[in-house]
Order: structure tokens, then C-alpha cells, then sequence
């Protein structure tokens, strides 16, 4: 099961992605993560994402995908896995299909949590609020401000996603704002529609029927199956064919037409 979750920030990707690595044994897949663990991991690649990232560069599609493409690959993402974070441009998503085909697969459903970005602003001061109110510290991403440009920026390069997947008909949208029960029901639902979609084997193809009998006489226009056996077991008139059953040399060639006798006349006449 090869999964995107696409919805702004704080939409309720991240907790929907933990639920479903618990139940399906899925691997949610951060590209944050898998940068910092290839260059943890001193891989080509990784050292220069990270090169690129400390100089406040963004790192190219190409070398994301090779990541991602690498990452996939490991045993624990057989049994599939959840995308997350990427891709975030339409050009992002052109690259993972192009893997993803070269790989043999596609993805089974990219599933929109859809919310109002109104009620999302909200609901950061209310956490804001509480926060304070207990005295604990805020998140570095609980300010209204913040979030704010995240959701143009997301809008921006972000959004245009689901209108991509909707041309390839793997998009199924989830009302984000229900309780978080609800909307996990909703993606289990979808999930299981994603699991139908995929083409059943396809089953051997019947021989047409002719109302010829069994001696296998043409029927119509077709031939019967038994006609084209018997065919195909008489052997081709070739010169080899027609000297090995000792034929006259040539027995295999037309005679050559000939002419009629008042053709003969009136030729010698002229």
C-alpha cells in the first residue's frame, strides 16, 4: 500500500499517518528525516543535501527523489508506505511517478484532509492559550503568524496536488474538520476502495463457438477449431516435400496455360 496524505498544516496528516503505521504496518516516510539520515549516513547524496541545506539552499527534486527512491527500497518499506511531506509541487509529483514506473508500481490513493483554514487559525490560539494557561513552553510552529504564511505557502505550491491527482483519478477527499475518529474511518473506507481498484486477473479467453460439427467443416465466415487443427498438421507442398515423395522434378510448379487452337489460327494468320 503506497499512500500521500495531502492537507495544510495542522490538517491532522501526521496523527492519521501514526494510526496507520500501527494498524497496516506501513513506513510514514518524512523527507526531513531521510535527508538527515543520509547525511548522517555519509552517502553521496547526503552529503551534499546537507552541504546545500546548511548554506540555506533548497535541495533539488532530482536528489530528493533519489533519496526517497533509495529509501524504499529497504525491507521494512515493502508492505508499503506513507509519503509525507512530499511531494509539494506538481513538478515534485512529474519526478515519483517517473520512479515509481521505473520501479514497477504506483501509488494506491492520495487522500486530501479537507479543512477551513479559519477555523485551523483558531484553533492554534486556543492551543496557545491552553499552552500558556499550564505553563508549559510553546511549539516553535504554535504562532498564528507562522502558521499563516504556511498556509500560503502550502496554497501556493501545495495545493495544485490535488488537481494533479484528481486528473489520475487516485485523489478521494476526507472532511479533515470531523473528529479525529471519524475522519480515520473515512480513510479506512477509501483505503478500501483502493484496494478494489486494482484490475483482477485477467481470465483465459474463450474460443468462439461455430455451429460447425465435429468434423470441423467452415461454418460462416469463421473455421471451426478442428478445421484449423487438421490444417495445421498437413504438410506445406515445398520442392523438398514434393522430391522426398518422389515426385517428377517440378511437380510442385503451375503448367502454364495453354493456348486454345483458334488462338494458335488466328496467331499464324497475322
Amino acid at each position: 500500500m503506497r499512500l500521500i496524505l495531502l492537507g495544510p498544516p495542522g490538517a491532522g496528516k501526521g496523527t492519521q499517518a501514526q494510526r496507520l503505521v500501527a494498524k497496516h504496518g506501513l513506513v510514514q516516510l518524512s523527507t526531513g528525516e531521510m535527508l538527515r539520515a543520509a547525511a548522517e549516513a555519509g552517502t553521496p547524496i547526503g552529503v551534499r543535501a546537507q552541504e546545500m541545506m546548511a548554506r540555506g539552499e533548497l535541495v533539488p527534486d532530482d536528489m530528493v527523489v533519489a533519496i526517497v527512491s533509495a529509501r524504499i527500497e529497504e525491507p521494512d518499506a515493502r508492505r508499503g508506505f506513507i509519503l509525507d511531506g512530499f511531494p509539494r509541487t506538481v513538478p515534485q509529483a512529474h519526478a515519483l511517478d517517473r520512479m515509481l514506473k521505473e520501479k514497477g508500481c504506483e501509488l494506491d490513493a492520495v487522500i486530501e484532509l479537507k479543512v477551513d483554514e479559519g477555523v485551523l487559525l483558531k484553533r492554534i490560539e486556543k492551543r496557545i492559550a491552553e499552552t500558556k494557561a499550564r505553563g508549559e513552553t510553546l511549539r516553535a510552529d504554535d504562532d498564528p503568524e507562522v502558521l499563516h504564511r504556511r498556509l500560503l505557502a502550502y496554497r501556493d505550491q501545495t495545493a495544485p496536488l490535488a488537481t494533479y491527482y484528481q486528473l489520475q483519478s487516485v485523489l478521494r477527499s476526507v472532511d479533515g474538520m470531523a473528529p479525529i475518529p471519524q475522519v480515520g474511518s473515512a480513510i479506512d473506507r477509501v483505503l478500501r476502495g483502493a484496494a478494489v481498484k486494482k484490475p483482477p486477473a485477467r481470465a483465459p479467453e474463450k474460443r468462439a463457438k461455430t455451429s460447425a460439427g465435429k468434423g470441423g467443416k467452415r461454418s460462416g465466415r469463421g473455421t471451426s477449431t478442428a478445421g484449423v487443427k487438421n490444417a495445421a498438421r498437413k504438410p506445406l507442398k515445398t520442392k523438398a516435400n514434393t522430391a522426398k515423395s518422389g515426385g517428377r522434378k517440378g511437380a510442385g510448379r503451375k503448367a502454364p496455360a495453354r493456348k486454345s487452337p483458334s488462338r494458335r489460327r488466328l496467331t499464324k494468320r497475322r
